[in-house]
């Protein structure tokens, strides 16, 4: 079914958003929705170094006792 649209199909559907909801709204939604973009982007980087953190303070040194002196 929405193969069928095409170019001409899409430009129709544009203007009839355009019209229903105005300029201003149509703005600040994509506002939003860059924001929320940022915010997931911004919290998968966060749980990534989270994750890098708790691994890192879980890594324990295996060094034996007496080579740690001869340094």
């Amino acid at each position: 079914m929405l193969n069928n649209i095409g170019l001409p199909g899409l430009l129709l559907i544009a203007v009839v958003v355009l019209v229903l909801f105005g300029r201003g709204k149509i703005s600040s939604l994509m506002g939003e929705v860059g924001k929320g973009i940022t915010a997931f982007k911004k919290g998968v980087t966060d749980g990534t170094q989270e994750i890098e953190d708790e691994k890192a303070a879980s890594a324990q040194d295996v060094t034996p006792e007496e080579s740690k002196d001869k340094v």
